[in-house]
């Protein structure tokens, strides 16, 4: 009984670990453990076979880099020859080395039948892994100007992925907090691109804690998450993404009218009020807010209305063009509907003040077409032959 449980203790690997370590091929390698993991013995087992993986990456990653050092050193001496180097093998045995590691990590925590915590590959992987990880920028960079969108998206995917995930927590992060997160954002457009939203929106929310990517990480995905909706279905559920945003955010006015605009699309008005009235309760200077709210009434067809809500809106951000030739036009149709002349004529007066402030803000047209609007209000007021109706109309 002794000899059994002896040779039970000390069996050695499993033959099913044993076939994954006797492969030197990495493809061939990865088939087996994928093929072969349910049959090995335990977490330990898989651990080790992760890490063989790792160790025939690093291999590969190895024989490269060794080739760049060499040619770096040949230009720098003005000796040698330059060699080729397998540019995208260097950087798929990268991609390889550290979601291998990661996964390898992920059994070598795992308590042996004592009930022990000893890890055994976890501190070797993620430096050896770490000190190359920075190749993927350069590759992805370059696979990106020859428009490989696919493999751009796998370097700085998997650039950024690593540089987020605990296993690699420990390692040194300073060096690369200067592009980590435009990197970050450059992936989740390319991941947006290619049409894996939860990728995208997962590198979308790596790069708004980069301060210096935020703002255009935060409006290219509400960009993402309001394109390509094929059906109700998908509405849904990017109306529910951006409503977690702006939970998280309920100050921003990026989300309340990305929010906005959904249910606007969606022809869902209840839902649109009460969101704007919601948060005017809290925010009564939302600029947002008191835009979406002026429009909406511009598309009732209630230019008083209209008129109201877009003056609180200039105030609130009075260098916005678009805003005030919004207010111009609902003033001008105020004006134009009025059957008290006098009162006509001080509408005519405040539009022509909106459209005049629009020309001063925007005078090139770049953000809003006030020119015939102005024209129109210009005629309204003075008629067709004043010099100051045919200026405007030069400028419509």
């Amino acid at each position: 009984m002794m000899f059994v449980a002896s040779t039970t203790t000390f069996a050695g690997d499993s033959d099913a670990l044993k076939a994954v370590m006797k492969s030197k091929n990495y493809a061939e390698a990865a088939q087996l453990l994928k093929q072969n993991i349910g049959q090995m013995a335990d977490a330990a087992e898989k651990a080790k076979a992760y890490n063989h993986l790792v160790d025939l990456a690093m291999n590969k990653v190895s024989k490269e880099t060794g080739t760049i050092t060499e040619n770096q050193v040949a230009t720098q001496m003005g000796q040698g020859k330059v060699q080729p180097y397998d540019t995208l093998g260097l950087a798929d045995a990268i991609c390889d080395a550290i979601y291998d590691a990661i996964e390898c990590d992920k059994y070598d925590q795992q308590p042996d039948a004592k009930g022990r915590v000893k890890p055994k590959f976890n501190e070797k992987n993620a430096q050896r892994v770490w000190a190359v990880r920075t190749h993927l920028v350069n590759v992805g960079q370059e696979e990106a100007r020859k428009e490989n969108k696919a493999n751009a998206l796998k370097y700085w995917g998997g650039f950024t992925d690593s540089g987020n995930d605990p296993f690699f927590a420990a390692q040194n992060h300073e060096p690369e907090k200067e592009y980590a997160g435009q990197v970050a954002l450059f992936s989740g457009r390319y991941a947006w691109e290619l049409k894996d939203m939860d990728r995208a929106n997962r590198y979308f929310e790596i790069a708004k804690k980069d301060p210096t990517q935020k703002n255009d990480a935060l409006n290219f995905q509400l960009y993402a998450l309001r394109t390509n909706l094929a059906n109700r279905t998908d509405s849904l559920a990017a109306v529910e993404k951006i409503k977690q945003l702006y939970a998280a955010e309920p100050e921003n006015d990026a989300i309340l009218d990305a929010l906005n605009q959904m249910y606007d699309g969606m022809k869902d008005k209840a839902a649109q009020t009460a969101l704007l009235d919601a948060h005017l309760a809290k925010y009564p200077n939302s600029f947002a807010a008191l835009a979406d709210k002026g429009l909406m009434a511009m598309a009732d067809n209630d230019a008083l209305k209209g008129a109201e809500w877009l003056r609180k809106a200039a105030a609130a951000k009075p260098d916005n063009a678009v805003i005030f030739t919004y207010l111009g036009i609902c003033l001008s149709s105020l004006a134009a509907n009025s059957e008290d002349g006098a009162k006509g004529k001080d509408y005519y007066k405040q539009a022509i003040e909106a459209f005049d402030k629009a020309k001063e803000l925007d005078p090139d047209k770049q953000m809003a077409n006030w020119g015939y609007n102005r024209y129109q209000a210009y005629y309204g007021l003075y008629g067709e032959d004043d010099p100051r109706t045919k200026a405007a109309e030069a400028d419509r």
